[in-house]
């Protein structure tokens, strides 16, 4: 995969409600009304982020995740992470 440039990555977010760029990571907090649905979230979402074997940095906690995604062997955000992304957006 190769890295997207900076301007590929802002036309990027413009098609990925509550994304952005953090620590030069794409970045997005979900917040879900119990812990519960956060948890079916993280499940349907595994399915997919194995089927793609990208795995994301993620961190939960009760009602809330948070998501980081980034190829570690391209140094940056590639197209992998802009799919994943839009993948994650449609299962919330």
């Amino acid at each position: 995969m190769i890295r997207l440039s900076e301007n590929d990555i802002i036309e990027e977010l413009k098609n990925l409600p509550g994304w952005s760029v953090v620590n030069k990571k794409l970045h997005k907090e979900f917040q879900f009304g119990s812990f519960n649905q956060a948890f079916g979230f993280m499940t349907r979402a595994a399915m997919e982020i194995e089927k793609m074997n990208h795995h994301p940095e993620w961190f939960n906690v009760y009602n809330r995740i948070t998501i980081e995604l980034t190829t570690h062997d391209a140094g940056g955000i590639t197209k992998n992470d802009v799919n994943l992304a839009k993948i994650l957006n449609s299962l919330q």
